[in-house]
């Protein structure tokens, strides 16, 4: 399983407070020793991801709430599956299940998403990768998300990896000038360059960054790209991106790219469709 973010209760925390507020004041109703069991369903097939925050969510309010899961992050889960079930004080499972299944929902949705796209591009070297274009204060819950669904994380900010695009082309000067500009800067990091034509990749190829994205290239396009590179005697990574969903990223892999970047896995998310049934058991 990928390693936890290091900011995940910091998460729950901010999700908590959005919620509650002053107080969640419907729980108070409830008889403070009334106690509750229940499960939590999935109503379709799909990639299980999130438990750390639902227990994270509970920890926070009861840590009298127990949670006993049938599932682990990253596997696959059936239409009506039992995930886990839940027993603990009332008031503390009515306040946490709809932040618990949000979290579930949101992240179990990016890892579904993402294992769709892996499936398709089985037997491929092919690596599918996520894009910044996530939800804000989730980055790293739906990075970890992809990695649970087979995907991998391509840069976590603009901190761990130089991306040169075409504003930062227009600024330096030209392609080639600014990839020499980054490796001056950042000689530590990847440095990686969108291209958007043929020309600017035959460019990008003698300034020797260390990926290039081909953005939004042609299925042509993107097999002259990699016989172009092959035919060098130091290849790159190359990296497509743009139009791709799940009918048509199985070919893009096959014409011979490395990478496939989908923007889509994070900030086109629908939610898995998830429900918490309770039994109210008695002081």
């Amino acid at each position: 399983m990928p390693e936890l973010p290091a900011d995940l209760a910091t998460q729950v925390d901010a999700a908590l407070r959005e919620d509650i507020g002053s107080g969640d004041v419907t729980a108070a109703l409830v008889p403070a020793g009334q106690r509750v069991r229940g499960s939590v369903v999935t109503r379709e097939a799909a990639i299980l991801c999130g438990r750390a925050w639902a227990e994270e969510t509970f920890r926070r309010l009861d840590p009298q709430v127990r949670l006993s899961w049938h599932a682990a992050d990253g596997e696959r889960l059936g239409a009506n599956q039992v995930i886990c079930e839940i027993e603990g004080p009332a008031r503390a499972v009515l306040t946490g299940e709809r932040t618990a299944l949000n979290f579930l929902q949101l992240l179990s949705g990016t890892a579904t998403a993402t294992r769709r796209l892996v499936d398709a591009v089985a037997g491929t070297p092919c690596r599918i990768l996520d894009t910044r274009k996530t939800l804000p204060g989730l980055r790293t819950a739906q990075k970890y998300a992809v990695r649970c669904g087979g995907g991998d994380n391509h840069r976590m900010g603009l901190y761990d990896r130089v991306l040169i695009k075409e504003n930062h082309i227009a600024a330096a000067g030209s392609l080639t000038a600014a990839i020499e500009a980054a490796r001056r800067s950042a000689p530590e990091l990847t440095v990686e360059v969108e291209v958007e034509s043929p020309a600017e990749f035959e460019e990008a190829l003698g300034a020797h960054p260390d990926i290039i994205m081909l953005d939004d290239f042609s299925l042509a396009g993107l097999q002259a790209a990699v016989k172009l590179n092959q035919a060098r005697g130091r290849p790159v990574k190359l990296e497509a991106s743009g139009s791709v969903s799940p009918e048509t990223v199985g070919a893009i892999a096959a014409t011979g790219v490395d990478y496939i970047s989908v923007g889509a896995l994070t900030k086109h998310v629908r939610a898995v469709d998830l429900s918490m049934r309770l039994e109210f058991t008695g002081g």
